[in-house]
């Protein structure tokens, strides 16, 4: 893939050009960055970090974006969620650990949303594996030993506002990536959560074709808060053991 890679580099640079150019500048989310889903008890604290879906890009308000959407599926048991979204537009994983790591709250669950930047960025997977541990590490050192999930690199071969080649290429280096961070989910109290290509479809894309819309946040939700609450209930388990 590297040497096809560069064979094609012409043609890559002249469509990644176009695709900055005629793509649609969207903002991130409006309104507040923490919130709280009402509910019984003491509220779940949850931490969301990473790249613009974190910013809410595609989404009008962060109710409908990633984190807010999250927070609701989590407290569909009864359970109130306090939510904190930290994301920064065009962050990759070095950038999340450097400068938006210290904005993080007092948190019982982090969420970790990246790697598109990364894959743009053209970072290999082993540094890509190694900026993902280093935020893990510094985010456990910061917030103590909670449960992370570490939701997967989006499939960018699925990605309707890249042209071929480009989008074979990233596609590839996108599944790389994912493939990397997927190890560390070895780690303990850290869970790897895969984006399965056939979430993507038109209809979850926002009006650029590169994030996700409203239907797209929701169903990646989805998927996190069922893994998510499996990751407290055995994290739970354990400590009472």
């Amino acid at each position: 893939m590297i040497s096809r890679a560069v064979a094609l580099a012409p043609i890559l640079l002249a469509q990644a050009v176009r695709v900055r150019r005629t793509t649609p500048r969207l903002p991130g989310a409006a309104g507040p960055v923490t919130g709280l889903v009402a509910g019984e008890g003491r509220p779940l604290r949850l931490a969301v970090l990473g790249e613009s879906t974190v910013d809410g890009v595609g989404a009008a308000t962060h109710a409908e974006a990633l984190t807010g959407r999250l927070a609701r599926e989590l407290a569909r048991d009864g359970r109130a969620v306090a939510w904190q979204a930290i994301g920064r537009t065009g962050a990759n994983a070095r950038v999340a650990r450097e400068d938006l790591l210290p904005l993080l709250d007092p948190a019982d669950l982090a969420v970790i949303a990246l790697g598109v930047n990364d894959t743009i960025e053209l970072r290999s997977a082993a540094r890509y594996r190694r900026d993902l541990l280093d935020l893990i590490v510094s985010l456990r050192r910061r917030a103590g030993r909670i449960p992370v999930v570490l939701a997967g690199v989006p499939p960018m071969g699925r990605f309707p506002a890249l042209p071929r080649p480009l989008r074979d290429v990233l596609g590839a280096r996108s599944v790389a990536l994912d493939a990397a961070a997927a190890r560390l989910g070895l780690l303990p109290g850290v869970v790897h959560v895969p984006m399965p290509a056939a979430m993507l479809d038109p209809s979850t894309f926002a009006e650029d074709r590169f994030h996700p819309g409203p239907e797209g946040y929701r169903r990646w939700a989805e998927q996190l808060a069922d893994v998510s609450r499996q990751l407290l209930s055995d994290t739970l388990s354990a400590e009472n053991r």
